[in-house]
Parts: C-alpha cells; sequence; structure tokens
C-alpha cells in the first residue's frame, strides 16, 4: 500500500542577499497515513529559537516521534515576521496535502499536491492567502486527486459521526449520517474504503487506540448491513495520533473524534 505523504517536501528557508533555499526530503503522514511515516523539516533558518518554534509546531501538527529535525541554524536574514507567517501557513489544513510539495523561501511560497476535492484546495489557499503578512505571494499547484473523494467529503460535510460517550455505541444521528454514506458510496459503485477511526487525546492512549478501531469496525458493521460489500471495507484506528484541529478546546477535541473515510491503495 504507497504511504500517503502531506506536504511531502518541506522548505524552511530564510533568504539573504543571494537566495538559500534548504534541501528537503519526504514529510508526512495524513491521518490515513501508516504510523511509521515521518515527517522530515530541512532547510536553513537564522536562529535556534526559530527552528523549535516550527518543530514545535510540525510536532503539534503530526504527532510525537513523526518530525525529523534536519533544519540548520544561521547564515541567513529572515523576513519581516518571517516564523510567524511560517507558523501561520502550518495550520491543520495541510494535512489534508497528500503527495505534495510545502516550499517556503523568504516571502514565497509554493504549494503543491494532491486534495480531495476543489473546495478543500480553495480552502487552503485561501487560507495561507489570508493569513500571512502583505507582501508575501503563494503559487498553488494542488489539485483535486478523485471526483470519488469529492462526493464522500461533501456527503459528510464536516459532520462528526456520534457515538455514545466512551463507547462504540453509535447515536441515532450517527446512523442518519452513515445512512447517506451508505447512499454515496452506491452512488460511486462501492470502491474500496478504509474507515479510519480517530480520538481526542484525554485519557489513556493504548485505550483511545483500541476504542478508535472499535468505532471505525462499527461503522463498518452498520454500513454492511445497509448493503455496503464487506469485502470493500477496511477498518484502522489511528486514536489521538493523528489531530485535525488543537485537543485545548472543547470544540477541537470534538472535531477530533471523527470517522474518516479514504479510498484503499
Amino acid at each position: 500500500m504507497r504511504t500517503c505523504l502531506v506536504a511531502a517536501l518541506l522548505y524552511l528557508a530564510h533568504v539573504s542577499a543571494t537566495a538559500q533555499t534548504g534541501s528537503a526530503a519526504p514529510l508526512p503522514a495524513t491521518p490515513a497515513a501508516a504510523g511509521g511515516a515521518k515527517v522530515i523539516a530541512s532547510g536553513t533558518v537564522p536562529d535556534a529559537t526559530t527552528r523549535s518554534r516550527i518543530i514545535d509546531r510540525l510536532t503539534a501538527l503530526y504527532g510525537e516521534g513523526r518530525v525529523v529535525d534536519k533544519i540548520e541554524v544561521g547564515g541567513v536574514l529572515p523576513s519581516p515576521q518571517w516564523t510567524e507567517n511560517v507558523e501561520k501557513i502550518l495550520t491543520g489544513d495541510i494535512r489534508n496535502v497528500h503527495d505534495g510539495k510545502l516550499q517556503i523561501n523568504g516571502t514565497r511560497v509554493s504549494l503543491k499536491g494532491n486534495v480531495a476535492t476543489t473546495a478543500l484546495r480553495d480552502q487552503i489557499a485561501g487560507a495561507i492567502s489570508t493569513s500571512v503578512s502583505p507582501g508575501y505571494t503563494l503559487t498553488n499547484g494542488l489539485a483535486v486527486a478523485d471526483a470519488r473523494q469529492d462526493i464522500l467529503d461533501q456527503t459528510l460535510s464536516n459532520r462528526i459521526i456520534e457515538f455514545e460517550s466512551g463507547s462504540a455505541n453509535l447515536t441515532s444521528a450517527g446512523k442518519a449520517i452513515l445512512d447517506e454514506m451508505a447512499t454515496a458510496m452506491q452512488r460511486i459503485n462501492t470502491p474500496a474504503i478504509r474507515l479510519i477511526g480517530h480520538t481526542d487525546n484525554a485519557g489513556n492512549r493504548q485505550s483511545n487506540l483500541e476504542l478508535s478501531l472499535a468505532r471505525a469496525n462499527a461503522v463498518r458493521s452498520y454500513l454492511v448491513d445497509k448493503g455496503i460489500p464487506a469485502t470493500s471495507l477496511s477498518t484502522s484506528g489511528a486514536g489521538p495520533d493523528s489531530p485535525i484541529r488543537s485537543n485545548d478546546t472543547p470544540a477541537g477535541r470534538a472535531q477530533n473524534r471523527r470517522i474518516e473515510f479514504r479510498f484503499a491503495e
């Protein structure tokens, strides 16, 4: 199975009188990716504090143990508030880019890769453009990877499939959403789909991993009962390891407790 990468190449570099661009290597895992995928950050920054802030931001996005620091320090002059602008670019939306490349060179930002929907492509590019300081330019090379994924994402429409607290028992509201998802799957001829369970970071990690898998399995069972072939559905549990929002707020934790629908590769 091919590992999905988010922002697969990340360049973190300032420019001085002679433009300096760091080399880069693959960077990592979407919520759907294999647990062993790594985020490799490389480039040149002016000081250790800047490097630390960038690595801390990446760790918050991708999880402990997934970030490899290859950033070099010194020999470059920063653009005004460069570090703050990089932190604004490195938001949870970046995690939705697969097989991509993010390059930040001074005030020039380049983003390539695949996203699930045209709406998501525009959302990511718009968020970057509006969040950074005036004078920054974005080259948006994002492409929509698969129209079938677009159908699934639009059907789910950022809604959360609800379960009873601390269990894998679906609520009535959760079942209603799954009824719609079953119809959408049949519209696209029921391809192989991975159901990925996620939790917030509250409680024991191992228990959360087990709960996330149990919930993914519960969704699979419900969809099979609705006529989706069991052979078309696989499951996995990511526990708290792939948040899409900060776990520091109730709203963020609620969005992190989710089921993801991704085409199996």
